[in-house]
């Protein structure tokens, strides 16, 4: 599969677990616990392509970034459905700064990408997220949908900047 691909269905996959965690734990679905554990996988996946090319320790740490991401985002929909609004700040400041640290550990490894790039993109994917599980949690289901369709579009531009930048440090051309 070429590499491009790979990280876009990678991306594809966050996105759409993602979203079935939130409508889990929104609608308290019966099948909330599988859908975590496939949610929980993401990060491995990703962190399987990323050793090939950077080897262990980095593959590792980007997957325990991408874990605490996901882990942030789910506490952050709970504190909101349950009320708790200072756990749902608290929560949320922990969410960027993990997206600040992902922003960094990316501009630190690839020459090619650039940690204030990579802010802007993750930040906006956080907002995006909130704003998804928002809306769900409102029952404006117009919404939520309208702001999915910019979450793939953006996730994408994610995927295609992690391969491009990937392709030209390591000569793939």
């Amino acid at each position: 599969m070429l590499l491009i691909n790979k990280f876009r269905m990678l991306w594809e996959q966050h996105d759409v677990w993602t979203r079935e965690t939130i409508n889990g734990i929104v609608f308290e679905l019966p099948n909330l616990d599988l859908v975590i554990q496939r949610l929980l996988r993401n990060p491995g996946d990703f962190a399987e392509v990323f050793r090939k090319f950077y080897g262990d320790r980095i593959a590792d740490r980007l997957k325990e970034l991408f874990t605490e991401h996901l882990v942030l985002a789910a506490d952050l929909v709970n504190a909101a459905k349950a009320g708790d609004r200072a756990a749902a700040e608290r929560i949320e400041r922990e969410w960027f700064e993990n997206a600040e640290t992902i922003a960094k550990f990316f501009g630190n490894i690839n020459p090619f990408w650039s940690r204030r790039e990579w802010q802007e993109m993750m930040f906006e994917h956080l907002n995006l997220v909130k704003a998804e599980a928002v809306f769900l949690l409102e029952g404006n289901f117009e919404k939520n949908i309208e702001v999915y369709d910019k979450i793939e579009e953006q996730t994408l531009e994610m995927a295609d900047e992690m391969a491009e930048g990937i392709i030209r440090q390591f000569c793939l051309c």
